[in-house]
């Protein structure tokens, strides 16, 4: 069977733009989480880089445990969180038989779900802002079912206000 070739759609990209990374700036969050579920950090890291004076580069997350994760997801509907939430739990439920389970049944599941999702995210950052799209919210994925401290590490990596 031949396949007509298709043509792919037309793109554009703005000029690349140069900037010194002359400056690292560091701050450490600290947030007590509610038990199971998301807890959106958008606004706290946008804080950091107004505090920063952040101007062009990149910020880094991440999040210091293994029974809880980062993640970027849609910030405009609560349910996707609860269906993520499903998901993660069908993917790894409590009392299956784990040989882990030195803090309780949600123990080896929190650490397969921090496994699935991710300790770490990097997001640019242009003009002050970071490039997150319209419904785009950083969240702190917390895996177990008790409240637990939580600590993420902020750091941003670029040009500042002069």
């Amino acid at each position: 069977m031949i396949r007509p070739k298709i043509r792919p759609e037309p793109s554009s990209r703005s000029s690349p733009s140069t900037v010194n990374a002359n400056t690292i700036t560091s701050s450490l969050l600290a947030l007590q989480t509610r038990g199971t579920g998301f807890i959106d950090i958008t606004s706290e890291v946008a804080k950091f880089l107004r505090e920063a004076g952040a101007r062009e580069g990149v910020v880094t997350l991440f999040i210091r445990h293994t029974s809880a994760s980062l993640t970027i997801q849609e910030n405009a509907d609560p349910s996707v969180l609860r269906d993520l939430t499903t998901a993660l739990s069908r993917l790894a439920p409590d009392n299956a038989g784990w040989v882990h389970d030195t803090e309780g049944p949600d123990d080896m599941p929190a650490h397969i779900k921090t496994m699935l999702t991710s300790v770490s995210l990097q997001i640019p950052v242009l003009d002050g802002d970071m490039a997150l799209g319209t419904w785009q919210g950083i969240y702190v994925a917390e895996h177990r079912a008790r409240p637990h401290r939580r600590e993420i590490v902020l750091q941003f990596i670029g040009s500042v206000e002069a």
